[in-house]
């Protein structure tokens, strides 16, 4: 007799998915919770959960560098004749009606 072959596998090492377990596993995403649902339906966020960065004062001298080179450019809308720049319907209209034809 021989046992079967569920017995015969080693002890699986992977991560534990949705269907390895029964219901009620829930595996999330590792973002941690920032505040908490309330029982109408809403979201609660709890201000000393929130992450905060802190950027040092003299980047000049700091030791550690960013990912993206500081030889790049800053490129900067061109809004003239709109009066509230970006967010001006006037230059969303104008930009569709140059991308897209009329219609």
């Amino acid at each position: 007799m021989q046992p079967t072959q569920a017995l015969l596998k080693r002890f699986r090492k992977l991560p534990l998915t949705t269907k390895d377990i029964n219901k009620g596993f829930y595996k999330g995403t590792r973002t941690g919770n920032m505040g908490r649902h309330t029982k109408y339906g809403g979201f609660v966020i709890d201000w000393s959960k929130v992450r905060t960065y802190v950027v040092p004062k003299d980047l000049a001298e700091f030791k550690l560098t960013p990912f993206v080179t500081n030889k790049v450019a800053k490129t900067r809308g061109s809004y003239e004749g709109y009066p509230n720049g970006p967010r001006s319907p006037e230059l969303y209209l104008d930009r569709w009606k140059a991308e897209n034809g009329l219609d």
